[in-house]
């Protein structure tokens, strides 16, 4: 077992603010508006030459007229977001990830590894901690943060030794009495020849029944992406949330379009998108998720540390009312809600 050193919670908004950002395409007005933002104040600095500046103007009044139309324009973007512009935002680069989480409100947290099969998954992440006052396992995809990384993590697309390691450390967490909470983030399980080799679809397979039957909480959230099944290779729970942003469903949009239309591109990732019903909005409406987390005005990427701050509260609540069941009636109640899943009535 060894800890894991992750970035604080400051250093997550210090992050996004200090990095070179990635500006999505309809998000290019808001990036013109905060580098004007940004050149008025770096002339006010002190430490900075004013040469260029015109002494006639109110910069203070004039930066709180711009951050006034920055946040009148945020608002109007991120009210109006389609399918496929919620899985662009869903994929940002800066958007917290399972890590990020972890060393914001993850206290002394402690990883273990391996599947005792075949080997370790980077992919999945598993650890014991304490969020808020409550001691848990937590499991979660990781995607990586830069290109080395990602590539070692296969983009968060888990390998079946991903799943039996969770599955092994779900099984322990029984074992000790405390609860699960599985932070769901990936496009899908991994597809290539030696995954299939290696039992890809038994390992979720296997997860999804033994999590239905799991003797202790579990709580899921969908903080990113929900590709097919491997999302729901962790994501068995008593309650399952997404946050406002992210998607959920049985197959990406490019898979979809793919199958559709013999080709994804511009023209048809978003039909797919829109096809599918994968936002949170979607599944809330549809019945295959539980609740919404609402993000910071902008999305996660922008204010990380507000996010995880929501996240976690979220957590706690589900917990703390979780933990009230008899181990008997919380079963009981977890098959009850898979089973109602997909039900619908014909007027």
């Amino acid at each position: 077992m060894a800890k894991t050193a992750s970035p604080t919670l400051d250093q997550l908004d210090e992050e996004y603010a200090s990095s070179a950002k990635f500006v999505l395409e309809f998000e290019k007005p808001l990036a013109a508006l905060e580098q004007q933002i940004g050149e008025l104040e770096a002339q006010t600095d002190p430490g900075r030459s004013a040469v260029g500046l015109d002494p006639t103007l109110n910069v203070t009044s004039e930066v709180r007229k711009l951050r006034q139309s920055h946040t009148a324009m945020l608002k109007k973007l991120y009210g109006n977001l389609d399918a496929w512009k919620t899985v662009q935002v869903a994929r940002h680069p800066q958007r917290p990830q399972t890590v990020d989480y972890l060393s914001a409100f993850v206290k002394d947290f402690t990883e273990l590894r391996g599947d005792r099969h075949f080997g370790d998954d980077p992919a999945i992440v598993c650890g014991f901690g304490r969020i808020g006052p409550h001691k848990c396992l937590i499991v979660g995809h990781h995607k990586g943060k830069d290109t080395k990384e990602k590539i070692r993590c296969h983009f968060g697309c888990a390998h079946p030794e991903g799943y039996r390691k969770a599955l092994r450390c779900m099984k322990l967490a029984e074992k000790f009495g405390l609860p699960v909470v599985t932070l769901v983030d990936t496009q899908g399980a991994y597809p290539g020849i030696g995954a299939e080799e290696r039992g890809q679809a038994e390992a979720i397979a296997v997860n999804l029944r033994e999590m239905s039957r799991l003797k202790v909480p579990i709580v899921s959230v969908v903080i990113g992406e929900g590709g097919s099944g491997g999302a729901i290779g962790i994501g068995v729970a008593d309650r399952l949330a997404m946050l406002q942003y992210a998607w959920y469903s049985v197959i990406s949009p490019e898979g979809c379009a793919a199958i559709l239309w013999k080709e994804a591109n511009p023209q048809t990732n978003p039909k797919a998108a829109e096809s599918l019903r994968l936002t949170a909005k979607d599944n809330l409406e549809l019945g295959t998720i539980d609740a919404v987390i609402d993000e910071p005005l902008g999305g996660a990427h922008r204010r990380p540390a507000a996010m995880c701050d929501l996240l976690e509260k979220w957590i706690i609540q589900q917990l703390r009312e979780l933990k009230r069941f008899k181990t008997e009636n919380l079963v009981k109640k977890r098959y009850e809600r898979l089973r109602t899943l997909g039900r619908f009535a014909e007027g």
